[in-house]
């Protein structure tokens, strides 16, 4: 990948990565719950996703998902099903102190851990709406008479940059509202708010046909 092709990528990918959408959702939602160092492992599980997308495209079984009726289908609703269950656990989420969440329970931090970026891995994986995207963008960023391999990872790099950065940075606006969340009702209300986004991108996810 020549250094034009690259800038033109580059500048496509952050409009990738800001564009609203369930993984803007998770991060702001592990902010807002853990804070920002905890809350940030959810945007490495995302970034982790993005590469799994990258990877299933690279290796052609993004096409097979995006021409089976019956491969796309099973995806998609199982990528519905886990967006509507993280939205009714963090609408059912107990109304507690969210600097308590934050700080965490001794002992339990690496787990913790495990868990959010098996989460953002989750959102980002199982979603074919990113792979059908990823097939309809990155072959024009590609140049088939050079090696596909380092134009690939080339790509994926790039997306993960811009993810780290961009997700991070939702991860840090809402963990700013986490110093700010003294109120019991406030805190229920915010748990309902990102409930209902999650419940809102799996149904937005639902909808989407297979072109």
């Amino acid at each position: 990948m020549d250094w034009s092709t690259w800038l033109a990528f580059f500048a496509a990918s952050w409009a990738i990565s800001l564009s609203p959408g369930a993984g803007a959702v998770a991060a702001m939602s592990s902010g807002l719950a853990h804070g920002f160092r905890r809350g940030y492992w959810t945007t490495a599980g995302l970034i982790l996703g993005i590469w799994t997308q990258v990877l299933l495209v690279g290796v052609g079984l993004g096409a097979l998902v995006a021409t089976s009726t019956t491969l796309f289908s099973l995806i998609k609703w199982a990528g519905v099903a886990y967006l509507i269950y993280l939205g009714v656990q963090q609408w059912r989420a107990p109304v507690v102190a969210l600097q308590a969440q934050a700080e965490g329970v001794s002992g339990s931090t690496e787990a913790r851990r495990r868990d959010l970026v098996l989460r953002g891995w989750m959102v980002n994986t199982i979603n074919p709406k990113g792979t059908v995207f990823l097939l309809a963008v990155v072959p024009q960023f590609l140049h088939l008479d050079q090696a596909l391999t380092p134009q690939y990872l080339t790509i994926a790099a790039t997306l993960g940059f811009t993810d780290l950065v961009v997700m991070g940075g939702y991860t840090a606006l809402a963990a700013k509202v986490l110093g700010a969340l003294k109120d019991l009702r406030l805190i229920r209300l915010m748990n309902r708010v990102f409930g209902g986004l999650f419940v809102a991108a799996g149904l937005l996810l639902a909808s989407i046909k297979r072109s």
